[in-house]
């Protein structure tokens, strides 16, 4: 892939250096440079080329994932996009039985005029069917495949022409699985895109006249929910923690009142004191994981837990992207990363504390910035995404639609 390796490279070096941030956008980049990675990629003569269209991908995505994993999105896309290889190569599979049992049928129609031609027995067909809906291996080479004095004759007679027809059929297959995998990414660019209106629509079901809204931070998710409600004359009060020590509460703040919600902000440490006076706390995440779990800014933990002391729900907001088919204690789920210490510190001011001149030569003062929570889902009560409101309980067969199951660790599979 000559063309597309200088865009692989300038992606995971702006990944590395977390110049493309947020769940949104990493997403959205991703799926972009993995459709110029199918359009770009050469369909060799292989017997098996969404095999070879996944590897690619795999290969691809491998650096990604290593370049930031904390950004659990960018998995996610690329385990998306190896389950639509593997859905329009099925389907394309199943348009070509169906097309094999017409002629067959057709065939048939000839074979009765013609009693000295034997027709093609279902032993056939099946075995032409496990052989087409599978990989090429040497149990399938072996297989015991009747070849009738039909099949024989007519490919001693017709010679050249059925392998040039063959070789045409081959390669009209092989462009079709590809324009239908580069338009597939291309729909789920604009699933990303556009995940915002359908979690917007359900605002009004959820949020009722005179209710107080508790949120953490700043969620382009929950303040676009939060619009939709203003938009349908839902009068609501929402309760705005700040987020430190980022402070983008006080972003989302402005934001809300501009659009003429009441606001107000409390400090991240007045949760637990303003969280009797809440009807109804709705957060976004960075990720949902597979058995519900939530991955989301630091501090949110604490409000789910206020939250289920006062018996006050707790909505999650999330577009289908951020669903991660990994479990918190898999190996390749990295749950935090530490922010630079220049967020909570100003070191002029405190370089007197962290001076070297100890015994053990360790500073005395040490600076801890985690940047994000683990909200387990017994502490969540509803998941509204793109596809409607769902329980933790439901999130792993949501997600299970998504993805294949062998694709859950992306490695390139061994050729020895």
């Amino acid at each position: 892939m000559p063309d597309v390796q200088p865009l692989v490279s300038d992606f995971v070096l702006k990944l590395k250096r977390r110049k493309v941030e947020g769940s949104h956008a990493v997403a959205r980049q991703t799926a972009e440079l993995l459709r110029s990675v199918v359009s770009q990629h050469r369909m060799g003569s292989s017997a098996n080329q969404a095999a070879a269209l996944a590897d690619a991908v795999r290969a691809v995505g491998e650096q990604l994932i290593a370049a930031n994993p904390i950004e659990l999105a960018v998995g996610n896309i690329v385990r998306r996009v190896l389950h639509i290889i593997k859905e329009e190569d099925i389907s394309s599979t199943a348009v070509g039985i169906e097309g094999l049992s017409v002629t067959v049928d057709s065939d048939d129609e000839f074979d009765s005029q013609h009693d000295d031609r034997p027709t093609l027995s279902a032993a056939v067909l099946a075995a032409h069917a496990r052989n087409a809906l599978r990989a090429p291996s040497l149990q399938t080479l072996l297989e015991d495949i009747p070849v009738s004095p039909a099949i024989s004759r007519t490919a001693s007679s017709t010679g050249d022409s059925d392998g040039k027809s063959k070789s045409a059929g081959d390669k009209s297959s092989t462009r079709k699985l590809k324009h239908d995998v580069i338009a597939a990414i291309g729909d789920l660019i604009d699933e990303i895109d556009s995940c915002y209106e359908p979690i917007s629509e359900q605002a009004v079901e959820l949020i009722h006249q005179n209710e107080v809204i508790l949120t953490l931070g700043r969620s382009r998710t929950v303040k676009e929910f939060l619009y939709a409600a203003k938009e349908k004359k839902r009068s609501f009060r929402v309760f705005v923690a700040e987020g430190a020590p980022k402070y983008q509460g006080h972003v989302l703040a402005k934001e809300l009142v501009e659009k003429g919600v009441q606001t107000t902000v409390i400090t991240d440490s007045a949760v637990f004191a303003m969280i009797s006076r809440v009807n109804m706390v709705i957060v976004g995440a960075h990720a949902i994981m597979a058995n519900g779990g939530v991955i989301a800014p630091v501090g949110m933990n604490m409000v789910a837990l206020a939250a289920q002391r006062h018996a006050v729900p707790f909505v999650v907001v999330a577009g289908s992207h951020k669903l991660c088919p990994l479990y918190p204690h898999n190996p390749e789920v990295l749950l935090n990363e530490l922010k630079s210490p220049s967020d909570l510190l100003d070191f002029g001011e405190f370089s007197d504390c962290m001076n070297f001149s100890t015994q053990d030569g360790s500073p005395l003062l040490n600076v801890v910035n985690p940047t994000f929570d683990y909200v387990p889902p017994k502490l969540v009560s509803l998941f509204v995404t793109d596809t409607g409101g769902h329980s933790p309980s439901y999130m792993y067969r949501l997600i299970a639609e998504y993805y294949s199951a062998d694709d859950l660790v992306v490695r390139r599979k061994s050729t020895a």
